[in-house]
């Protein structure tokens, strides 16, 4: 007796042609579905469903690529990570047990091999962010050297209390210097059971804390979530002596241009620290290593992106981000009306009016997504991020010719 199998678990080409082909349209206000308070007994079927929900999930979402886009951390997306990323959603690949990811897990092991020599580091997981990064590095910190406290400064990102908070760590708060830098004279004495972070492209200004710091500390950890790719670029030798530290962060949906969730956390004796955050269970083969159960396979899309791009096609697109910051803070410092808060180091522009009312101006008059506001100590800053290579300068510096000349 045949059996009759479910078409949405089988592949339609010409739905998927579909799918793509509202990527390429135009949306209007208005053309967004009414969806319900409460859900549907009888759906609608899979084609008028990406219809209803394209003007809605395509047609209002911010534009990462468009040619203003300046403002944030998060990157446009190249087009093979869209491929791949649905190829992994037809496979639904699980790292946590080899008979469902046999290829999976071999590949996300070939991009932690090519990525970990650029931060001299031995080995390392892929996580789904650099905040489960940061926790898993803290945790080894923990296991490895027997640290009871961390040290990071005041502008280390969030996720570096929290993982203290987590782990049941003291967490001491360094204050930083007028350029975001930790302070070094700050810094207690005696770090014997210290986990000292380091922040490689602070949140707020791009700062890089002193790598020069590393070893003084039982443990040293640094949060390159941001600044981390530079090491693949001309730019390499900003973050020299990271080689040196115990377990590094990057987060690839940033300056690896990925999709997310995607971040790297590798460890300079990546044995000892694997092993040490590793769970073994009577339904696994293999141990569990770090924070994750199961895991999907997103080395995939990074994997794709390398082998398209090579090293030196990554440094291609990171220094043009840098390029841009470049030009934009040039134009900056020359603009008597603004004021630049310091040479970007890692491609994060901080600028200001000079006028209260100029600033507010320039707040409410230019295009979302292409800048953004920090806090640093009591005031207010605006803040360009150069995470998308195909940001049309001219055309930002014009606009905020344009803001100045209305203020």
């Amino acid at each position: 007796m045949s059996r009759e199998l479910d078409q949405e678990f089988l592949l339609d080409a010409r739905a998927l042609e579909h799918a793509v082909a509202l990527m390429g349209q135009t949306f209007v206000a208005g053309d967004a579905v009414s969806l319900g308070a409460t859900l549907p007994e009888t759906g609608m079927g899979s084609l008028a469903t990406l219809d209803q929900l394209a003007p809605v999930v395509l047609g209002q979402a911010a534009r990462l690529g468009s040619p203003v886009a300046f403002a944030h951390k998060d990157p446009p997306t190249p087009w093979v990570t869209w491929a791949t990323t649905l190829w992994n959603a037809s496979l639904n690949q699980n790292l946590l047990h080899p008979a469902t990811a046999p290829v999976a897990r071999a590949l996300e092991e070939k991009v932690i091999a090519w990525l970990s020599p650029y931060f001299g580091m031995t080995g390392g997981h892929m996580t789904p962010g650099s905040s489960a990064a940061n926790l898993t590095a803290l945790w080894a910190a923990r296991e490895c050297a027997g640290v009871t406290e961390v040290v990071a400064s005041d502008s280390a990102h969030l996720s570096i209390k929290k993982s203290a908070h987590i782990l049941g760590l003291r967490f001491t708060m360094i204050p930083t210097d007028a350029r975001g830098v930790l302070s070094v004279e700050a810094l207690p004495k005696d770090m014997t059971r210290t986990a000292l972070v380091l922040t490689s492209g602070t949140t707020s200004v791009g700062a890089l804390d002193p790598l020069s710091l590393i070893g003084l500390a039982a443990w040293t950890h640094v949060d390159a979530a941001w600044g981390g790719p530079l090491r693949m670029t001309r730019y390499a030798d900003r973050l020299a002596g990271i080689e040196r530290a115990d377990s590094v962060a990057v987060s690839s949906h940033k300056w690896l241009f990925q999709p997310k969730e995607s971040a790297l956390v590798f460890f300079r004796d990546a044995v000892n620290s694997t092993e040490a955050i590793s769970f073994g269970g009577a339904y696994l083969t293999e141990p569990n290593v770090g924070l994750l159960g199961s895991h999907g396979a997103t080395a995939i899309p990074l994997l794709a992106m390398l082998m398209s791009w090579g090293r030196a096609g990554v440094a291609l697109r990171i220094e043009r981000c840098m390029d841009l910051a470049e030009q934009l803070a040039e134009y900056i410092s020359n603009e008597a009306r603004l004021e630049l808060f310091a040479l970007p180091t890692t491609g994060i522009v901080v600028w200001r009016a000079r006028s209260q009312p100029v600033f507010e101006r320039l707040i409410k008059g230019l295009p979302g997504g292409m800048t953004s506001t920090v806090t640093i100590g009591q005031d207010k800053w605006l803040r360009n991020t150069a995470a998308n290579p195909n940001a049309d300068m001219s055309l930002m510096i014009e606009t905020i010719r344009k803001v100045l000349d209305e203020a």
